[in-house]
């Protein structure tokens, strides 16, 4: 298969989003951000450029584990980096949330891992916001454009959030940006997982390796190509394509805001080409 790391020009992402998160900081009139640290490679590279655009003391960060399918390497990957760039950080175990829902919710189902898992993503943008409440906070998320495309998120989980700095970089070029941020090898080639259940990866949930959806995604979505097209150009399967693509639009309502049923202006019970009336 003949697979591309999407061109970008480095130092351009790098000033333009650091530019971003200053100015939505500044055009909310709040104190900083606050972004749930993970330990994989988004919310590091998202972590360094908060920090390159605001300083140490204006990023909070927040480890969320459930220890029942939270590596410990994880957590203790979280603890180095905020240790690195100088931030605050919270430690929040869910597992008491989650059985909190387990033994309340009368049509909880312990077999069913994904919802439990969107429910355990759920509870931690709970926690983000009432933390950037009580701080006077952004909640900064950690998507990036492969998982926004393909829909691989919670909606109003991790994508439950106020900015998306690295919104517009496919995954492949993520880790491209975290060499250059000097991030350590082990956070930048860590296998991507959400961390929702008990082994959880997203490449093998996915059925695709990102290099391999990022191609697709860079041909599909950059280049205007049909997915014959990138068959041919790529060699990859067709059903692989057909199914990256087909990601796209089904899951195009997480990433838009909820529909509303427009009624028109003659349903506000009054008559609306009457003057209104001046106090």
């Amino acid at each position: 298969m003949k697979l591309v790391t999407p061109p970008f020009n480095i130092e351009y992402a790098r000033s333009r989003i650091t530019r971003f998160i200053r100015d939505k900081v500044a055009e909310a009139g709040v104190d900083g951000v606050v972004l749930g640290l993970s330990g994989g490679v988004d919310s590091s590279v998202t972590l360094a450029l908060a920090v390159e655009a605001l300083g140490p003391k204006h990023v909070h960060t927040l480890v969320m584990p459930d220890t029942r399918v939270t590596p410990a390497e994880d957590i203790e990957d979280a603890y180095m980096l905020a240790e690195k760039f100088g931030v605050s950080i919270t430690r929040v175990d869910i597992d008491p949330l989650v059985d909190a829902y387990a033994s309340t919710l009368p049509f909880y189902n312990p077999e069913d891992k994904v919802s439990i898992g969107n429910l355990r993503a759920r509870i931690r943008m709970s926690i983000l916001y009432y933390y950037a409440n009580i701080h006077n906070l952004l909640v900064c998320g950690t998507g990036d454009k492969s998982e926004l495309f393909i829909g691989y998120f919670t909606k109003y989980g991790d994508g439950g959030v106020d900015l998306l700095p690295i919104g517009d970089l496919y995954k492949t070029q993520v880790r491209e940006l975290g060499r250059a941020l000097g991030l350590p090898d082990r956070i930048i080639n860590k296998p991507s997982s959400p961390r929702l259940w008990e082994g959880h990866m997203a490449e093998d949930e996915l059925g695709a390796t990102y290099e391999v959806i990022d191609t697709i995604l860079f041909y599909y979505l950059n280049l205007r190509m049909e997915p014959r097209e990138i068959h041919r150009e790529t060699d990859i399967p067709l059903k692989i394509i057909d199914m990256v693509v087909d990601r796209i639009y089904r899951y195009e309502h997480k990433r838009n805001t909820p529909p509303v049923c427009k009624l028109g202006v003659t349903t506000v019970g009054h008559d609306w080409r009457a003057p209104h009336k001046k106090d």
